[in-house]
């Protein structure tokens, strides 16, 4: 099993007195620090628009974390496929591979915010066509061969350069419904899993996986992520959840938060006190415990996944103190990751 630090969006939780030099610098310094603690990845996350500066750009992040690190992987979990001209994203992805050394997995999903798509003018109902021709472009271009296109995306047979490492970064495709899981299953390297229990985990592999074969592909190559947000903690469950359940909460707030927040500006609002009901759901979607608990919630998710799974610790928590945040790295990288190896 792989482990992964995540999902890094510099995002600007309310109150936050920091500058956003300031968010980016630290966001460095705790990709270094899991490269020195032995995590195996490190990941980012896009939107654009968003009132909290949510990480916008992902390729010049993804520069800037393989220049401070030299051996873990850099991931994408998700780039927003639709909303990025697939050629210069080729040229993009393959110079930061190379910056690497070949340590980019470029994970891409579909994207859902109206207001993305309408302010980059992109229609929102090509989203999954541009998506399949994204991924199209990107084997083209990688190959070497001349860069035609898809089925709405066409190009006049250029060829892209640099070359990026062994062939170009392995492609996963983030998907929650059973379409998108068999779309990635078919086209891509891996995929990339959230919202989901073992059950539903296991379920979702097994379509990707019936849809790798039924494309003529080896389902055992097909790679399984999953990102989750976790939170170990040496004392109770209780005192765990005090700690986490603010950051926990906004997280999942913003989401909804999104599409009422169009063209808002100052600072970030604060999210309305949660439901008991909205508080239950929350909990049961977090790992979290002690280090003992969390592995054995983790191992459970990696049986469903077949083995091998990558698991992303999404432990990045804006807002969180950083020496807590840092307290949080440590205890996972030293008594719970030793339990999953």
């Amino acid at each position: 099993m792989k482990l992964g630090f995540g999902l890094i969006t510099c995002q600007r939780f309310p109150g936050e007195t920091r500058s956003d030099e300031e968010l980016y610098a630290d966001a460095l310094d705790l990709a270094d620090l899991a490269e020195e603690l032995g995590f195996d990845s490190v990941w980012v996350s896009e939107h654009h628009f968003v009132d909290d500066a949510y990480l916008p750009s992902l390729m010049p992040m993804c520069a800037a974390i393989a220049a401070r690190t030299s051996r873990v992987e850099i991931g994408t979990g998700l780039l927003l496929a639709p909303l990025h001209e697939p050629l210069r994203l080729a040229e993009d992805a393959a110079v930061v591979d190379l910056l690497s050394r070949g340590r980019l997995i470029l994970g891409l999903g579909l994207g859902w915010r109206a207001e993305e798509f309408e302010a980059l003018g992109v229609p929102l109902e090509e989203r999954a066509v541009r998506l399949q021709d994204t991924v199209a472009v990107l084997r083209q271009a990688w190959s070497g061969a001349p860069v035609t296109g898809g089925e709405l995306l066409t190009y006049p047979g250029v060829r892209a350069t640099p070359s990026p490492a062994r062939g170009g970064p392995p492609i996963w495709i983030g998907a929650l419904v059973e379409r998108a899981v068999r779309r990635a299953g078919r086209i891509a390297d891996g995929l990339m899993a959230t919202e989901v229990t073992p059950a539903t985990l296991a379920e979702q592999v097994a379509w990707a996986r019936q849809e790798r074969a039924s494309a003529g592909g080896d389902p055992a190559t097909l790679a399984v992520g999953l990102h989750l947000p976790t939170f170990p903690w040496k004392g109770s469950e209780e005192e765990a959840w005090e700690h986490v359940w603010p950051f926990h909460r906004y997280v999942a707030w913003k989401y909804d938060d999104m599409d009422g927040a169009r063209g808002r500006g100052g600072p970030p609002p604060s999210p309305p006190p949660a439901s008991r009901e909205e508080a239950a759901s929350l909990r049961e979607g977090i790992v979290l415990g002690t280090p003992e608990r969390v592995a054995e919630q983790v191992r459970a998710f990696d049986e469903a996944g077949g083995g091998d799974l990558h698991y992303v610790a999404r432990l990045y928590w804006p807002g969180m103190d950083p020496a807590l945040q840092r307290e949080v790295m440590h205890l996972w990288a030293e008594e719970v990751a030793p339990l999953l190896r």
